[in-house]
């Protein structure tokens, strides 16, 4: 499988914050990016909220990235705050457009309901370096076995205590084993993984009854005509799964360009966790946006970003 780079009609971009906590300086420099591309395209820039994650994401989180992102300098054309054609622009409001591509996938036969427990998965396959941010590949264990579909979570009631949830299928879909996927990224060329080997069964629907990234990702993008997507380089395996979803929706793909990460001094990439790094904290303490921007000539180099500021 090949995915095309043919341009579909104006530019459309996106960003896409999660508000789980507040902005630092590698979401910073992937919006910059975005924002600068639909500029230079002369296209339209959209906001999203990712905010399926509703145990952690927060109201004040909320206000602090729109802020956050104003005090930087981004502007969108379309958002939750601005509206648009395309609206509602929160993943929170877009379920029924979720149910409606996973229904899809399981009338293709794409998909399998999976009893299978983290713990089940990390104790038949060896677990990914931390440093590739990504899940084992599943061993397919559930890949023959009967569930029944009406285990599956639906738009009813589902358990409230956390154990019940647990013991509830999740959603994967099937993986063409040993098929290439490639793709040419707008900054880093070529690239290629191969299905089975790189990546295995992934969860379009979590056994808690809320869609998978992967899958939130694809349908919102899809809806929203995003022309080209572009983000950190450790999507670059998403990409592939995901390009794999919109062949078997039977959607056209969007182009995809994956920034280089921001790096600590120790090789790891930015995180939430560097709280010392988020634009609030940077702005507190009278760096201004030129000055933050100015950090990234050399992205690749892993630096003391924290001693930098």
């Amino acid at each position: 499988m090949t995915a095309s780079s043919v341009p579909r009609g104006p530019y459309r971009g996106r960003i896409a914050p999660s508000p789980t906590g507040y902005l630092h300086l590698g979401h910073a420099r992937t919006f910059w990016t975005a924002q600068e591309r639909a500029r230079q395209a002369q296209g339209t820039l959209i906001l999203r909220l990712d905010d399926l994650d509703q145990a952690r994401c927060k109201p004040e989180f909320v206000a602090a990235m729109y802020h956050d992102l104003r005090w930087f300098g981004c502007a969108w054309d379309e958002g939750p705050d601005c509206g648009g054609p395309f609206a509602p622009y929160a993943q929170s409001a877009r379920r029924a457009q979720y149910r409606a591509a996973l229904a899809r996938l399981r009338a293709g036969g794409f998909v399998y309901a999976c009893t299978c427990s983290r713990k089940d998965i990390a104790t038949a396959v060896q677990a990914p370096h931390p440093e590739d941010d990504d899940e084992p590949v599943y061993p397919g264990f559930c890949r023959n076995r009967q569930v029944a579909w009406s285990d599956v979570p639906g738009p009813g009631p589902t358990p409230e205590s956390p154990a019940g949830a647990q013991r509830r299928p999740a959603v994967r879909f099937r993986v063409p084993d040993g098929e290439v996927i490639r793709f040419v990224d707008g900054n880093l060329g070529v690239q290629t993984f191969v299905a089975g080997k790189d990546f295995g069964d992934f969860v379009v629907w979590r056994p808690d009854d809320v869609p998978a990234y992967q899958l939130a990702c694809v349908v919102d993008d899809a809806a929203m005509q995003i022309t080209e997507v572009v983000r950190g380089a450790d999507l670059l395996k998403s990409t592939a799964r995901q390009l794999l979803l919109y062949r078997a929706l039977n959607w056209t793909a969007p182009r995809f360009f994956h920034g280089a990460l921001l790096l600590d001094a120790r090789g790891q990439r930015l995180a939430k966790r560097h709280d010392a790094l988020s634009l609030r904290a940077l702005g507190a303490r009278g760096k201004s946006p030129e000055a933050i921007r100015a950090t990234w000539e050399h992205p690749a180099v892993r630096r003391d970003w924290e001693g930098n500021f």
